[in-house]
């Protein structure tokens, strides 16, 4: 366990038995009633939270779903607006995390995040929401989490599946990172940080799901993930991954590892030193062959058929992605994504 640490948006207690800080970080809030949002099934890791959290909990609601439903966020507010609560404290994965986000964006509560997979979204100020088949996303410094606590121990029990697919969603935002407008040193050591842990942590995490050690690195390059992504501009990736998503309700971490490789081999050719950067911190000679492996060792499945997607719907993606606005080392036709997506579709 590391002494608090400070953010620009947030002050993180880090490592084995950081969760016994929370209190504490919440008293830096000066809150008195804190709603925690988390899905269903999350008794084995909210129950030490609430109670290192204490009497400030004043409700608990158990009903993030993946991409951030309209409908949910309006229940969350409506109980937030029922308990009276002055803060909202996410516990789980990216699903709580964005919740969380979204009532801040509603209301402007302050948000603390106690994050038990890998993402690193609670190091961001972006938020996505679902309307109806839409997914729209954005940035508000409202919306950061102002205390992230990292507790290795919450995540032993997290499934190896789980684990990989949202460790390669973090790779993600790292990779997207390396190659942004304007990156900036700091931006790209963090994102080459970031991938080296990650993909030196997750298999090991794949073979032992109790390595303290390995939860601890992972959760470091979750962070570092978090903090590149928040320092750039996302790409072509996380745009097909948003439509994919909020479009066809493709599963999120899963989806970005699936249509990772394709996307940095497009971009390839427009982005050398970043796309050697990616294959540097991999340990690989190449990053595309680099990220289909390390998806291969992870266990992870290998198309996007194979998690429910109807090639049929390629034609449709295509226009959704091509004709959004989104900065990219290289342009992008519908034909591209296209070819992106029917690539990603085949094992």
């Amino acid at each position: 366990m590391r002494p608090i640490a400070e953010s620009p948006h947030a002050r993180v207690a880090f490592g084995p038995g950081s969760l016994s800080q929370l209190g504490e970080l919440l008293d830096g809030l000066a809150v008195g009633r804190v709603l925690v949002v988390t899905t269903a099934g999350r008794s084995s890791s909210l129950e030490p939270v609430l109670g290192a959290a204490g009497t400030r909990i004043t409700g608990v609601a158990p009903i993030a779903r993946e991409h951030v439903p309209a409908e949910v966020v309006q229940q969350a507010v409506q109980e937030l607006d029922r308990l009276r609560a002055d803060a909202v404290l996410a516990v789980g994965g990216g699903s709580a995390t964005g919740l969380a986000k979204a009532i801040a964006l509603e209301r402007g509560v302050p948000v603390a995040a106690v994050p038990t997979t890998y993402a690193g979204s609670e190091m961001t100020s972006i938020f996505g929401v679902t309307d109806g088949d839409v997914k729209r996303t954005g940035r508000d410094a409202r919306v950061a989490p102002r205390v992230v606590v990292y507790d290795p121990m919450l995540t032993l029990t997290l499934p190896a599946s789980v684990s990989a697919a949202s460790g390669m969603n973090a790779i993600a935002h790292a990779v997207e990172a390396l190659y942004a407008p304007g990156v900036t040193d700091v931006v790209a050591a963090a994102a080459r940080e970031a991938i080296r842990r990650l993909s030196e942590s997750l298999p090991a995490i794949v073979k032992r799901l109790d390595d303290v050690p390995a939860r601890t690195a992972a959760f470091a390059g979750a962070q570092a993930a978090g903090v590149a992504l928040e320092l750039a501009a996302m790409g072509l990736h996380h745009k097909i991954c948003h439509v994919l998503g909020g479009s066809f309700g493709l599963p999120h971490a899963l989806t970005h590892a699936i249509v990772l490789p394709h996307v940095v081999a497009f971009n390839s050719p427009a982005a050398v030193d970043a796309v050697a950067a990616v294959a540097a911190a991999l340990g690989a000679d190449e990053a595309e062959a680099g990220l289909h492996a390390l998806n291969r060792a992870l266990g992870l499945s290998q198309s996007l058929t194979d998690i429910g997607f109807d090639e049929a719907d390629i034609p449709r993606a295509a226009e959704l992605v091509a004709t959004a606005s989104y900065p990219n080392p290289r342009p992008v036709s519908v034909d591209d994504v296209r070819g992106i997506l029917t690539r990603a579709s085949r094992p």
